[in-house]
């Protein structure tokens, strides 16, 4: 914890003295209870600190084995610690101390690369195998830690950053069109490449051997889409949620300092709050306290969640902090960009920098949120191809009844035909149908993608093609088919990666109890119909946590809505986006389309796709040079 980096040579060269340590100081804010380093002849490694738990006070990185035919550096945890020490003592392992690292070295020994199915949490790791002259390297099965890689078929360089890697004196300073395409299109189907060229990312839920042959990465883990759960009762599905719930803020709430949480005041933050509350006071929660953060807003009355905010504060008789919304100056995301040399994220992100801040001006290192309940709790009325397909009659009218009850009949037969009988087409006629349709309407002009330069236009719809044949699998229903595209999502990769760098940033590990793999296996796992009804989103979450949460909270409908920190620099960008930035990179950007594209963004009342796209030319014309 809280970051790693290396420069491994397989033609046998030396790594040149001082170069990891370039690349750890380039990262030195992960590190601020220490950064070192181990270096044998062509092989450097570097560890940044930041303790988290009271095990972590215990290791220190790199870590070797007793006759250093193995040495470890990891960014991350095992959050199932106790059942993996008592396994490895079992086994005949001898452990040094408690730390994480020592469980997951001894681990690899035990097991060897079939290691990281026993391991659950957060982690990114690389293990030099003396013996087997190989480079063991493995991601998380959520993707939760970062891990970026250069390997030039005869040097892998790693890092949790990417500006380290970059800066190597033999890594190429290429900008990746294709890559850059996906972002001014708004469109998301890479979750290895970068804004730049040759360097990478190990994708959430691989693992890497390199040697001198070369690279070999393989999937390790994904939700066993054979296993169902059936209960014979909605209250049985929601009581074993809970309990699963329960056990993940348990578990990473682990920490010798006090945890903060995230308290928007929305279903999922609240309900981890709530949670940890309850096990605090049954003391059963793994550290000495809670704080709960939330933002307050000025002048913003869509995205101002207070009162809810409060209304959990009142109900558990707890303070919780109210810490000003932040909006950075454009100087800021700009600084960002060169420092870290990619995408510095979007404006709504940065608005909860402030209470990491604080958080960790107050003494904590750990900072649960709520992120991940939109994805595996929200629901989606798949239900109704699901239910027609199994031919659950009795399902499938009550998934009506309640549809037409909130929203009219009219609308439900629209579902039910869209959602039910569309879906079970076979995939031809609904591609050809889909086509009609479009041509009736004139075509879509977010497809069109109209703002884009010819050469860009063409790789985006080369990667459209592409994507088309990837992340398919053979799923048990529909519902899973959803899950499936959500737990491959390119975009929310990338977030999750922007999101656990802010923290690190600021000194703090970034948790998220709600992307536990057990809680997606759940959803994968069960009815669809569970999660969505009527018009209550979450309706599991919201059963589940009936008795542990303010009916204020449990009963809303409403989200915050988060367009004025993009419309705040937006509206004052018009000249910068559709003249400067398209006069200055024509092989970017058509200067008419975005002329048009600015215009509809400014039609649009709503927190739609034009402005994400307009803040992505601004940020990625920021991320890389001018030639």
């Amino acid at each position: 914890m809280s970051g790693i980096a290396g420069v491994i040579h397989f033609d046998g060269a030396p790594v040149e003295p001082g170069l990891v340590e370039a690349m750890t100081n380039a990262m030195a804010y992960r590190g601020p209870d220490g950064i070192n380093h181990w270096a044998r002849g062509s092989l450097a490694l570097g560890q940044c600190m930041l303790h988290t738990t009271a095990e972590s006070l215990e290791e220190t990185q790199p870590l070797t084995n007793e006759d250093e035919s193995l040495v470890l550096v990891i960014d991350g945890r095992a959050d199932n610690w106790e059942e993996l020490r008592r396994e490895l003592l079992a086994r005949g392992a001898v452990l040094r101390n408690r730390s994480d690292a020592e469980l997951v070295l001894r681990a690899y020994e035990t097991w060897g690369r079939k290691c990281v199915s026993r391991i659950e949490g957060d982690f990114a790791l690389l293990i030099w195998d003396a013996r087997r002259r190989v480079a063991f390297c493995a991601r998380d099965r959520m993707g939760n830690k970062p891990f970026h890689y250069h390997w030039n078929g005869r040097t892998l360089a790693f890092a949790s950053d990417l500006h380290p890697i970059l800066a190597l004196p033999w890594v190429e300073q290429v900008p990746n069109e294709g890559m850059l395409a996906e972002y001014l299109a708004g469109e998301w189907y890479s979750r290895d490449e970068t804004l730049w060229r040759g360097i990478l990312r190990l994708v959430a839920a691989h693992r890497m051997e390199v040697d001198v042959r070369g690279l070999r990465s393989e999937q390790y883990w994904e939700p066993d889409l054979c296993a169902a759960i059936n209960y014979s009762t909605d209250q049985e599905y929601a009581e074993h949620y809970r309990e699963l719930l329960f056990d993940s803020v348990r578990r990473l709430s682990r920490s010798h300092r006090p945890v903060a949480i995230e308290v928007s005041g929305g279903l999922d933050s609240s309900a981890v709050f709530c949670v940890a509350e309850r096990l605090r006071r049954a003391s059963r929660l793994p550290a000495p306290a809670v704080e709960g953060y939330t933002l307050a807003f000025s002048g913003d009355d869509g995205a101002d969640e207070l009162t809810c905010a409060r209304a959990v504060g009142e109900y558990l008789g707890v303070p919780i902090h109210e810490v000003p919304s932040v909006s950075p100056p454009l100087s800021w995301y700009a600084q960002r960009a060169r420092d870290y040399r990619e995408f510095p994220g979007f404006p709504n992100a940065s608005m909860s920098s402030g209470m990491r801040q604080q958080a960790a001006a107050r003494g904590s290192r750990v900072a649960l949120t709520g992120e991940g309940g939109d994805e595996w709790l929200d629901g989606s009325r798949a239900y109704y191809a699901d239910e027609l397909a199994q031919r659950h009659w009795a399902a499938l009218y009550d998934c009506f009844s309640r549809d037409a009850s909130a929203f009219g009949a009219r609308q439900a037969v629209r579902w039910l035909v869209r959602d039910g009988c569309f879906a079970l087409l076979p995939p031809r006629l609904q591609k050809g149908l889909r086509r009609l349709v479009r041509a009736m309407r004139g075509g879509s002009t977010r497809d069109a993608c109209y703002w884009l330069a010819p050469r860009l236009l063409e790789g985006i719809s080369v990667r459209r093609g592409r994507s088309l044949a990837q992340n398919r699998r053979q799923t048990r229903n529909f519902g899973q088919r959803e899950l499936f595209d959500v737990l491959c999502d390119a975009f929310t990769a990338k977030v999750t990666e922007r999101g656990e760098r802010e923290g690190a940033h600021y000194g703090v590990e970034v948790r998220d109890p709600l992307r536990n793999p057990r809680i997606v296996q759940f959803a994968f796992s069960t009815p669809a119909r569970l999660r969505l009804s009527g018009d209550w989103t979450k309706a599991m979450h919201r059963q589940a946590l009936r008795e542990f949460m303010p009916a204020a909270v449990l009963e809303r409908k409403s989200k915050a809505e988060f367009s004025n920190p993009f419309r705040a620099h937006l509206d004052r960008m018009q000249d910068t986006l559709t003249r400067r930035i398209p006069q200055e990179r024509p092989d970017w950007v058509d200067q008419r389309g975005m002329a048009r594209l600015f215009r509809v963004y400014q039609s649009n009342p709503q927190f739609g796709w034009p402005m994400w796209i307009l803040w992505a030319i601004y940020a990625c014309d920021k991320s890389l040079p001018r030639h």
